[in-house]
This record gives structure tokens, C-alpha cells and sequence, in this order.
């Protein structure tokens, strides 16, 4: 048997720290904007492109971290964690608040998946 391969982490493992940093920089990123909202004159109806920045930063970082993690394959662990992560969000809101599907929905989907690509391609080249 192969040592390197061996000592190889499962799949799951990369992407789900990713999906755990992602999650974090999400609660980060909602208190960012919780107190934008309190202390400024940032509305509610203006949120929508806060929002798409918050989850594409977080998956960006989730992606970072997943690939970093794995060190092989950058893009393709960083767009799992970021298609996944979205999914995660998705079922969460459905849940919660009973959204429909609409367009905004699979901008989202696309703009987490490409940005948590860029966060694996980078994180596999930034690894020691």
C-alpha cells in the first residue's frame, strides 16, 4: 500500500471545516451588517448586495480553508464548499422564512460556487 495515499484525508473533512469557516464568517458578516443597520441610514430594502457580499465572502473563505485543508484539487473542493455552503443557507431560509425561488436565488447559488472556487484555488497555492 501507498503511503501517501494512506495518509490522505477523506473528502468529507476538507469540505466540511470549509463549510464551518464558512459559517463563522457568515455570523460575522450578519453582525457587520446588523450594525450597519442600527447605526446607520442603511435601510432594509437596500441589504440585497451587502448580503450577496456576505455569503460570497464566506464561501470564499470556506473554500480557502476546504482546499487548504485538502491540498490538492483548490477549485473543485472550493466550489463543493461554496455549493454546498449555499445549499445549507437555502434549506435554512426555506425553513425559516418560507422564500420562493426566484432568479436571486441562483445569482446566489452561481456567486457562491464561483467565489468558494477562487478561495480553493488560492488556498491550495497558499499552503505551506
Amino acid at each position: 500500500m501507498d503511503v501517501a495515499k494512506s495518509t490522505r484525508l477523506p473528502s468529507a473533512v476538507p469540505v466540511l471545516s470549509g463549510l464551518l469557516w464558512a459559517a463563522i464568517w457568515l455570523g460575522a458578516g450578519t453582525l457587520l451588517l446588523s450594525i450597519l443597520l442600527t447605526g446607520s441610514a442603511l435601510e432594509e430594502t437596500e441589504l440585497t448586495p451587502w448580503t450577496f457580499g456576505v455569503h460570497a465572502f464566506a464561501a470564499f473563505c470556506g473554500g480557502f480553508v476546504a482546499a487548504r485543508r485538502a491540498g490538492r484539487k483548490g477549485w473543485y473542493f472550493g466550489a463543493v464548499t461554496g455549493v454546498l455552503y449555499m445549499l445549507c443557507v437555502l434549506i435554512i431560509s426555506f425553513l425559516a422564512v418560507d422564500a420562493a425561488w426566484s432568479l436571486r436565488v441562483l445569482a446566489m447559488a452561481l456567486l457562491t460556487g464561483a467565489a468558494g472556487a477562487v478561495g480553493g484555488m488560492l488556498g491550495v497555492n497558499l499552503r505551506k
